[in-house]
């Protein structure tokens, strides 16, 4: 194991990351070209093409900003700019299932708070990470429009309303 990796799951994930990339870079920018090209013509592209890389590859890969900039003539900085604002779009593919749980005040009101701590201490993970297992993502969100069904959460894209901590890992299967 190298030097900077202090343990057994540190040097999986790091293995797991590389072999993402071992998708080369090259491969990724031509299929990120194609996106652009096929969504180009829109008003107001970069949106649009930023989802539809996601959807592609489960995150936006860094080598895809700089293809999106050029097909777009727009500096990498601004694309990066647009990506790193919306929290939905990720650096690193997010795990098997994603929980997202509301922080707005309605469902703080009903115990969110202590419900995201209820998981984030079961999962052993803070906000917007990723289990050691690669298996679950969580997130905070900051509202669901559920809020006379609070606490609410969004598991694996479907909304559920008065969520208890079980609930959510059941549905996860953890």
């Amino acid at each position: 194991m190298p030097d900077n990796v202090h343990n057994k799951q540190e040097f999986d994930n790091m293995l797991e990351r590389e072999a993402c990339m071992s998708e080369t870079t090259e491969d990724q920018n031509v299929r990120v070209a194609a996106i652009c090209d096929q969504l180009i013509t829109l008003e107001g592209p970069l949106l649009p093409i930023l989802h539809e890389v996601q959807e592609e590859f489960g995150y936006i890969p860094d080598g895809a900003l700089q293809t999106i900039a050029k097909k777009l003539n727009l500096s990498r900085a601004e694309v990066h700019g647009v990506a790193s604002f919306y929290h939905d779009f990720r650096e690193e593919k997010a795990g098997k299932h994603v929980i997202k749980i509301c922080r707005a005040e309605a469902c703080q009101a009903m115990g969110a708070d202590a419900l995201g701590d209820q998981i984030r201490r079961h999962l052993k993970v803070d906000w917007s990470q990723t289990t050691a297992d690669r298996k679950i993502t969580l997130e905070p969100v900051f509202c669901l429009g559920l809020c006379a069904c609070a606490p609410a959460a969004m598991i694996d894209g479907k909304v559920v309303g008065r969520v208890s901590a079980d609930r959510i890992l059941q549905k996860v299967g953890s």
